[in-house]
């Protein structure tokens, strides 16, 4: 199959473009997963270790900090070797710091261990990246909306299932000590087998393998009218494979990256990523051990709560993205920007009516509110993401993905500060509403407007 997936038909499995959308939420959900696999187990981590809530803010902010950096660089790498090495490279390599974190021995080996599983959050990036490259501009939107949200369920799965994984080697006989670290052994084997997997049944794009096509001296249209022969020497020495744009008009590797540290649209995403993604990573850290200590619910009960936040990806961040999709449809293109605003200042709300929940029931209906327009708010972030520079599409997406982590390390920042989940919510709240503002400031030019018209015009078939 030589061209974009117009529509997204989700029972396919035999073009390029469907394989990778199926394959990247999957390797998302196990990303995910293992990411936050430890995050429900905190409690019992902190009585082994004897923590202190100043080291588990520090492990917190650890888990998301190295993800930054990682962000950074992979999206450019992506744009180099494709996307289909990069993700089987980093499931692979993610696989070691979650079997090292089961043999931790105290603090110094857990926040080490956090930090490098960190580096897997940046799968996000690559997920992007292949369903851009896999999908025409009329459905962007919703496939990188909905291969985001299934894959971010796993964080979700993880604080519900962790506890319950525990539970089970417990009633088999292991003690607490033992069955813990056992339990965090799942997830890294799981990494392994999905990078094999990924590995064997991907392609980088509709056309076949980034280097393969660069060997042959090929150019690929992204509109759709197919692979055709250039003189070798004529095409650039790399990135000659388009994301959305022209035949060899694609930026690669570091010049992707600086060409979106030029575009001023790409750092008002960047922050309100980080109000929405970063928020949600925050949540995720904290959620279950909040429940426990605040409202004194058993570690199983208070997985199930945090979970249901995560869960909620599983269709609302899906649902960012078709809304962004169908706006720009029914409307001008422009519009993509209002909706995201209108999301985040629903979010900020939401937010600050969980800050002063006074039951566990109140809180799980406030964050299940709030949590609806955080996942919807991430996927109407990334619907915008492939029109903001078309030739830069993985630097655009790595500065993006990257914000979502500065958020969630600046909330763990203020969290360690302030010593309070729910003044850290509070705050969290205000910053978010106000960040609606960045939003509104995502104007995409005349010049934009006039690539991206025809291509969202694109016939479903």
């Amino acid at each position: 199959m030589s061209e974009k997936a117009s529509r997204v038909d989700l029972f396919n499995l035999h073009t390029a473009p469907m394989r990778a959308f199926h394959l990247t939420w999957m390797a998302f959900f196990v990303c995910f997963f293992a990411w936050f696999a430890s995050a429900p187990l905190m409690p019992v981590l902190a009585r082994e270790f004897a923590l202190t809530p100043g080291q588990i803010a520090d492990i917190n902010i650890a888990a998301v900090a190295a993800t930054i950096l990682v962000r950074l660089i992979v999206g450019p790498l992506c744009d180099r070797y494709g996307p289909r090495r990069v993700y089987a490279g980093l499931m692979a390599l993610g696989a070691i710091p979650v079997a090292a974190l089961a043999c931790a021995s105290g603090y110094t080996s857990v926040l080490l261990c956090r930090l490098g599983i960190g580096a897997v959050g940046a799968s996000f990036v690559v997920t992007q990246y292949h369903t851009s490259v896999m999908f025409a501009p009329n459905v962007v939107g919703t496939a990188n909306a909905a291969s985001a949200g299934w894959g971010n369920s796993g964080a979700g799965a993880a604080q519900a299932l962790m506890p319950m994984l525990l539970a089970a080697l417990m009633v088999l006989g292991m003690h607490e000590a033992s069955a813990w670290r056992m339990a965090l052994l799942v997830p890294a084997l799981a990494l392994l087998i999905m990078a094999v997997v990924y590995w064997r049944y991907t392609q980088d794009c509709p056309q076949g393998d980034f280097l393969e096509l660069r060997k042959q001296g090929i150019a690929i249209d992204g509109e759709g009218s197919g692979p055709h022969a250039a003189p070798k020497g004529l095409l650039p020495p790399e990135g000659a494979v388009l994301a959305l744009g022209r035949p060899g008009g694609q930026k690669s590797g570091w010049a992707s990256f600086g060409a979106a540290c030029a575009n001023y649209r790409v750092w008002m995403l960047f922050v309100t990523y980080g109000c929405c993604f970063g928020v949600e990573l925050f949540v995720h850290t904290v959620a279950a051990t909040y429940y426990v200590n605040h409202f004194h619910l058993s570690l199983a009960d208070a997985g199930l709560a945090a979970g249901a936040f995560g869960l909620l990806a599983l269709f609302a961040r899906a649902l960012g993205g078709i809304l962004s999709d169908r706006t720009a449809r029914r409307g001008d293109p422009g519009w993509r920007a209002p909706l995201l605003a209108a999301l985040l200042l629903g979010e900020g709300l939401g937010l600050l009516w969980f800050a002063h929940a006074q039951s566990a029931g109140m809180a799980i209906v406030a964050m299940v509110t709030f949590g609806l327009f955080t996942h919807m708010a991430c996927g109407a972030t990334y619907a915008l993401v492939p029109f903001i520079d078309r030739k830069a599409l993985g630097g655009v997406a790595g500065i993006v993905g990257a914000g979502g982590n500065v958020g969630a390390v600046a909330a763990g920042f203020v969290m360690k500060s302030v010593g309070d989940v729910q003044q850290t919510v509070s705050i969290l709240g205000v910053f978010v509403a106000c960040s609606a503002l960045c939003a509104l400031a995502v104007r995409l030019g005349t010049g934009h407007l006039a690539e991206a018209s025809p291509l969202a015009a694109a016939p479903t078939r």
